[in-house]
């Protein structure tokens, strides 16, 4: 593995484990054994390497977001669209718990991450339409696109849901189980738009891999 690659699977770790803002690019050389010099050969400054940190997770992500262009959409499909998605939030968690300041610190990033919404939601409303055309869900073109935006704001706000409303403001508490209770919220998003041949099968997966967690019960 080349040093550059070392580098950013060592920020990348530390940044979720203890926060970008505690994580120094002397930390992270410590952390190499190499010396901070090294680290400067490779990345001018923290700003740099998170920024390609984002352009890993922004591949990762519009690799999940495709299409097949051999097959139709199945049922199956948008439990594997949320669990890779949600899983990918969790492997980058660090971008999503404090994405405000990071974009805030990075015009670069801002505008790069304004793209990566862009594609993002046309990908969305791609699935969704080729949920449509296979009759698993009945929505114009409208609500598509609406169905793409409020899937997109769960996805990138249910860190802060969770930090404000469960965890008493500690988004180092939070584990991949509660993060994955997302899946749970797309899934009921979606669902007054399922199609009564499909509505059995699409609470059947539900049920059996994303219940309704305990602690969203409200008390």
């Amino acid at each position: 593995m080349s040093t550059k690659a070392r580098i950013l699977d060592a920020s990348l770790a530390l940044f979720n484990e203890s926060g970008e803002r505690n994580v120094t690019t002397n930390h992270i050389a410590a952390n190499l054994g190499i010396s901070p010099g090294n680290l400067y050969y490779h990345f001018k400054n923290k700003q740099a390497i998170i920024y390609h940190l984002f352009l890993r997770y922004e591949e990762r992500v519009l690799t999940i977001l495709q299409v097949p262009s051999e097959r139709p959409l199945q049922v199956n499909d948008k439990l594997h669209y949320l669990r890779e998605v949600f899983s990918g939030l969790w492997d980058y968690r660090f971008l999503h718990r404090d994405m405000e300041h990071l974009l805030s610190a990075d015009p670069e990033l801002h505008s790069r991450y304004r793209q990566f919404f862009r594609l993002c939601l046309d990908r969305v409303a791609e699935i969704f339409r080729g949920l449509d055309q296979v009759g698993i869900i009945a929505a114009n073109e409208e609500e598509v696109r609406g169905l793409a935006l409020n899937t997109w704001i769960i996805v990138t706000s249910w860190f802060s849901f969770l930090r404000c409303n469960l965890i008493g403001g500690d988004s180092q508490s939070i584990s991949q189980e509660m993060l994955q209770g997302g899946i749970y919220q797309v899934f009921s998003l979606e669902r007054p738009f399922i199609t009564d041949a499909y509505l059995a099968p699409m609470d059947e997966l539900q049920k059996q891999f994303v219940p309704k967690p305990d602690w969203l019960e409200a008390e």
